[in-house]
Protein backbone atom coordinates (compact mmCIF):
# COMPACT_ATOMS: atom_id res chain seq x y z
CA UNK A 1 0.00 0.00 0.00
CA UNK A 2 1.20 3.39 -0.72
CA UNK A 3 1.11 4.13 3.15
CA UNK A 4 3.21 1.65 3.69
CA UNK A 5 5.97 2.61 1.80
CA UNK A 6 5.78 5.94 2.92
CA UNK A 7 6.81 4.94 6.20
CA UNK A 8 9.89 2.95 5.01
CA UNK A 9 10.88 6.47 3.78
CA UNK A 10 12.75 9.82 5.34
CA UNK A 11 11.65 12.78 3.46
CA UNK A 12 15.23 13.16 2.38
CA UNK A 13 14.74 9.44 0.87
CA UNK A 14 11.19 10.84 -0.40
CA UNK A 15 12.73 13.58 -1.88
CA UNK A 16 15.47 11.47 -3.23
CA UNK A 17 13.28 9.41 -4.73
CA UNK A 18 10.56 11.62 -6.53
CA UNK A 19 13.92 13.57 -8.05
CA UNK A 20 15.13 10.45 -9.50
CA UNK A 21 11.50 9.81 -11.16
CA UNK A 22 11.54 13.11 -12.59
CA UNK A 23 14.95 12.67 -14.52
CA UNK A 24 14.06 9.45 -15.76
CA UNK A 25 10.83 10.77 -16.95
CA UNK A 26 12.88 12.87 -18.73
CA UNK A 27 14.04 10.09 -20.65
CA UNK A 28 10.97 10.33 -23.36
CA UNK A 29 9.83 13.79 -22.08
CA UNK A 30 10.64 17.60 -22.01
CA UNK A 31 11.14 19.01 -18.89
CA UNK A 32 7.61 20.95 -18.98
CA UNK A 33 5.40 17.76 -19.66
CA UNK A 34 7.15 16.14 -16.64
CA UNK A 35 3.28 15.12 -14.95
CA UNK A 36 3.59 15.45 -10.88
CA UNK A 37 0.27 13.44 -10.88
CA UNK A 38 1.55 10.43 -12.68
CA UNK A 39 5.01 10.95 -10.39
CA UNK A 40 3.42 11.14 -7.23
CA UNK A 41 1.39 7.93 -8.15
CA UNK A 42 4.47 6.19 -9.05
CA UNK A 43 5.85 6.97 -5.89
CA UNK A 44 2.87 6.04 -3.86
CA UNK A 45 2.16 9.66 -2.49
CA UNK A 46 -0.10 12.05 -2.74
CA UNK A 47 0.22 14.84 -4.79
CA UNK A 48 0.11 17.59 -2.34
CA UNK A 49 3.26 16.10 -0.58
CA UNK A 50 5.19 15.97 -3.62
CA UNK A 51 4.33 20.23 -3.14
CA UNK A 52 5.19 19.81 0.89
CA UNK A 53 8.67 18.57 -0.54
CA UNK A 54 9.03 20.72 -3.68
CA UNK A 55 7.15 24.11 -2.29
CA UNK A 56 5.65 24.08 -5.94
CA UNK A 57 5.83 22.28 -9.32
CA UNK A 58 8.63 25.12 -10.38
CA UNK A 59 10.81 24.15 -7.35
CA UNK A 60 10.18 20.01 -8.05
CA UNK A 61 11.72 21.13 -11.64
CA UNK A 62 14.63 22.65 -10.62
CA UNK A 63 15.56 19.85 -8.83
CA UNK A 64 14.79 17.61 -11.13
CA UNK A 65 17.20 19.68 -13.65
CA UNK A 66 19.37 20.41 -10.97
CA UNK A 67 19.95 15.96 -10.35
CA UNK A 68 19.82 15.88 -14.26
CA UNK A 69 22.74 18.51 -14.63
CA UNK A 70 25.06 16.89 -11.69
CA UNK A 71 24.63 13.52 -13.52
CA UNK A 72 25.58 14.61 -16.93
CA UNK A 73 28.96 16.46 -15.69
CA UNK A 74 29.89 13.32 -13.47
CA UNK A 75 29.58 11.26 -16.57
CA UNK A 76 31.45 13.53 -18.91
CA UNK A 77 33.89 14.33 -16.29
CA UNK A 78 37.82 15.03 -17.53
CA UNK A 79 40.34 12.37 -17.30
CA UNK A 80 43.28 14.41 -15.84
CA UNK A 81 45.98 12.18 -15.98
CA UNK A 82 45.76 12.73 -19.93
CA UNK A 83 47.75 14.93 -21.78
CA UNK A 84 45.50 17.87 -22.94
CA UNK A 85 44.34 17.35 -26.43
CA UNK A 86 43.83 13.90 -25.81
CA UNK A 87 41.48 14.86 -22.79
CA UNK A 88 39.88 17.28 -25.12
CA UNK A 89 39.12 14.09 -27.05
CA UNK A 90 38.14 11.60 -24.24
CA UNK A 91 35.73 14.74 -22.57
CA UNK A 92 33.71 15.29 -26.32
CA UNK A 93 33.34 11.74 -26.76
CA UNK A 94 31.94 11.12 -23.25
CA UNK A 95 29.72 13.97 -24.24
CA UNK A 96 28.43 12.21 -27.40
CA UNK A 97 28.00 9.14 -25.86
CA UNK A 98 25.69 10.77 -22.92
CA UNK A 99 23.74 12.51 -25.24
CA UNK A 100 23.10 9.09 -27.69
CA UNK A 101 21.73 7.68 -24.82
CA UNK A 102 20.34 10.36 -22.70
CA UNK A 103 18.94 12.61 -25.72
CA UNK A 104 16.02 13.57 -23.93
CA UNK A 105 17.54 14.04 -20.90
CA UNK A 106 20.00 16.40 -22.42
CA UNK A 107 17.82 18.36 -24.81
CA UNK A 108 15.98 19.59 -21.91
CA UNK A 109 18.93 20.84 -20.08
CA UNK A 110 20.23 23.12 -23.13
CA UNK A 111 16.35 24.26 -23.56
CA UNK A 112 16.52 25.06 -19.68
CA UNK A 113 18.47 28.22 -20.55
CA UNK A 114 15.44 29.23 -21.74
CA UNK A 115 13.55 28.40 -19.30
CA UNK A 116 11.04 31.07 -17.71
CA UNK A 117 12.04 30.23 -14.39
CA UNK A 118 15.20 32.32 -13.41
CA UNK A 119 16.87 29.36 -10.63
CA UNK A 120 15.99 26.49 -13.40
CA UNK A 121 17.92 28.61 -15.90
CA UNK A 122 20.61 29.44 -13.09
CA UNK A 123 20.90 25.69 -12.76
CA UNK A 124 21.83 24.78 -16.57
CA UNK A 125 24.37 28.26 -16.75
CA UNK A 126 26.51 26.69 -14.19
CA UNK A 127 26.59 23.56 -16.44
CA UNK A 128 27.90 25.52 -19.31
CA UNK A 129 30.11 27.51 -16.90
CA UNK A 130 31.72 24.11 -15.92
CA UNK A 131 32.22 23.08 -19.19
CA UNK A 132 33.97 25.94 -20.24
CA UNK A 133 36.20 25.62 -17.89
CA UNK A 134 37.57 22.56 -18.40
CA UNK A 135 37.65 23.47 -21.95
CA UNK A 136 40.08 26.17 -21.07
CA UNK A 137 41.94 24.32 -18.89
CA UNK A 138 42.77 22.11 -21.79
CA UNK A 139 44.07 25.38 -24.00
CA UNK A 140 45.73 26.57 -20.88
CA UNK A 141 48.03 23.85 -20.60
CA UNK A 142 48.63 23.71 -24.49
CA UNK A 143 50.18 27.28 -23.47
CA UNK A 144 47.73 29.21 -24.67
CA UNK A 145 47.21 32.63 -22.94
CA UNK A 146 43.77 33.30 -21.23
CA UNK A 147 42.35 36.34 -21.84
CA UNK A 148 38.63 37.37 -21.26
CA UNK A 149 38.06 37.48 -25.78
CA UNK A 150 38.75 33.93 -25.13
CA UNK A 151 36.63 32.75 -22.17
CA UNK A 152 33.74 34.50 -24.34
CA UNK A 153 34.42 32.55 -27.12
CA UNK A 154 35.03 28.91 -25.73
CA UNK A 155 31.66 30.09 -23.41
CA UNK A 156 29.71 30.57 -27.23
CA UNK A 157 31.34 27.38 -28.63
CA UNK A 158 29.61 25.41 -25.35
CA UNK A 159 26.72 26.81 -26.81
CA UNK A 160 27.33 26.12 -30.12
CA UNK A 161 28.03 22.57 -29.41
CA UNK A 162 24.96 22.01 -27.41
CA UNK A 163 22.73 23.20 -29.94
CA UNK A 164 25.02 21.12 -32.76
CA UNK A 165 24.07 18.15 -30.45
CA UNK A 166 20.85 18.99 -30.17
CA UNK A 167 20.20 19.52 -33.62
CA UNK A 168 22.73 16.30 -34.82
CA UNK A 169 20.12 13.88 -33.79
CA UNK A 170 22.47 10.99 -32.95
CA UNK A 171 21.13 7.65 -31.86
CA UNK A 172 22.19 5.00 -29.73
CA UNK A 173 22.32 2.36 -31.85
CA UNK A 174 25.36 0.61 -33.45
CA UNK A 175 24.85 1.79 -36.99
CA UNK A 176 25.43 5.36 -35.76
CA UNK A 177 29.00 4.67 -34.51
CA UNK A 178 30.70 6.54 -37.06
CA UNK A 179 28.46 9.00 -37.27
CA UNK A 180 29.32 9.96 -33.55
CA UNK A 181 32.87 9.52 -34.00
CA UNK A 182 32.81 11.71 -36.90
CA UNK A 183 30.77 14.30 -34.62
CA UNK A 184 33.67 13.87 -32.11
CA UNK A 185 35.84 14.99 -34.83
CA UNK A 186 33.95 18.19 -35.82
CA UNK A 187 33.56 18.88 -32.31
CA UNK A 188 37.28 19.10 -31.74
CA UNK A 189 37.84 20.97 -34.94
CA UNK A 190 35.93 23.67 -33.92
CA UNK A 191 36.82 24.21 -30.82
CA UNK A 192 40.94 24.03 -31.84
CA UNK A 193 39.23 26.83 -34.77
CA UNK A 194 37.63 29.16 -32.13
CA UNK A 195 41.15 29.00 -30.00
CA UNK A 196 43.31 29.56 -33.04
CA UNK A 197 41.02 32.78 -33.98
CA UNK A 198 41.47 34.38 -30.39
CA UNK A 199 45.03 33.21 -29.98
CA UNK A 200 46.95 32.02 -33.19
CA UNK A 201 48.23 28.64 -33.81
CA UNK A 202 47.94 26.05 -31.00
CA UNK A 203 50.67 23.73 -30.44
CA UNK A 204 49.83 20.75 -30.61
Amino acid sequence: MPSERRTRMTPDERRAQLVALGVAALADRPLDQLNVEDLSAQAGVSRGLLFYYFDSKQGFHREVVRAARDGMLNATEPQLDLPPLERLHTTLTKIVEFVREHRSTFVSLVHGVASGDKEVREVVEEAEQIQTQRVIAVFDELGVPQSPLLTVALRAWVAFAEQALVDGELSAGPDSDDDAVAFVAFLERSALAVVESVAGPVSR
